[in-house]
């Protein structure tokens, strides 16, 4: 009788083990298929712009609400925005500080940092990597445009609501099956089960730290907005192109105005070798008189 109470243990614990097991797969596939309606929702939130509310909700997430018609909007989504904003400014690491500032003050963070010293004309290049928070961000993204010209704005809103709800799902089978483990280990009848067991128990606790890594790590991407923000001097950004008739004139007059400025600097530059060159052409030339009045007097005198 005893070996067959533990052999009927034993079987009892491949059980369980394999129901763990299929509830897991069980669990992911029930997601995937989520992955596939949830995908038909998300599109408009895949090319969010600037103004757009896709990139303003709080905490990452899209609200809720209804319609004019009464019906219910889709459920809350989570969104990762991801951008970039090139700016040209006449003082760029000055204005680098100014954007640090900016952000740390809407509660963000400064990952990178990269900056050129000034250089000639060039008054230098600074690129910032923000992490601003996703309540924040268009506010935030305001107030960075004013450092100076906005020539570039892009803002990228990906919907990874069903990669959430994925991971939530798994995290939470494999919490469920530890604890159904565990409750076996505390029944197990000899050590060949209770190592079975802690094994199996090992190996879902591995899994499940990793997942948790993954959540906190995507829960950071939705909550924080990652911007790369370029600034530039007016000598490294590329000339604007007239659009009508009036700028078109301006650009002509700038042209023409530099172009005379250059001629001036040019003669500048080359007066004082013009005069030292004009004083030696002038020496050669009162020395060649000087040598021919003697050679004429010379030879009137011989003639004499």
């Amino acid at each position: 009788m005893s070996m067959t109470h533990a052999t009927r243990r034993r079987i009892l614990i491949a059980a369980a083990l394999s129901l763990a097991a299929v509830s897991l797969a069980g669990c992911s596939a029930a997601t995937g298929s989520g992955s596939s309606r949830s995908a038909a929702v998300a599109p408009d939130a895949a090319t969010g712009s600037a103004g757009s509310s896709a990139v303003q909700p709080a905490n990452g997430k899209a609200g809720s609400g209804t319609s004019g018609s009464g019906t219910s909007a889709p459920a809350d989504r989570s969104v990762v925005v991801t951008g970039s904003v090139t700016v040209t400014a006449a003082r760029p690491l000055t204005a680098a500080g100014t954007a640090i500032a900016i952000v740390e003050a809407a509660g963000g963070r400064v990952d990178g940092r990269t900056e050129t010293a000034a250089n000639g004309g060039d008054a230098g290049h600074a690129t910032l990597v923000l992490r601003i928070p996703a309540a924040k961000l268009t506010p935030t993204l305001d107030a960075l445009k004013k450092l100076g010209r906005a020539d570039r704005v892009e803002i990228i809103a990906t919907d990874v609501t069903t990669q959430t709800q994925d991971l939530g799902a798994r995290i939470d089978a494999l919490r469920a099956s530890i604890t159904r483990l565990l409750q076996l280990e505390s029944a197990a009848a000899d050590t060949s089960e209770l190592i079975a067991i802690e094994t199996a128990v090992s190996d879902r606790q591995g899994e499940l730290e990793s997942l948790e890594a993954q959540q906190r790590g995507l829960e950071d991407q939705i909550s924080m907005s990652t911007v790369t923000l370029e600034l530039r001097s007016d000598a490294a950004a590329p000339p604007i192109k007239p659009a009508d008739f009036w700028s078109g004139l301006g650009t002509g007059w700038a042209a023409f105005t530099g172009f005379w400025a250059a001629v001036l600097v040019a003669f500048g530059v080359l007066l004082p070798w013009l005069a030292l060159a004009g004083a030696g052409t002038a020496v050669v030339l009162l020395v060649r008189r000087a040598v021919r009045r003697r050679t004429g007097v010379a030879s009137v005198r011989d003639r004499g």
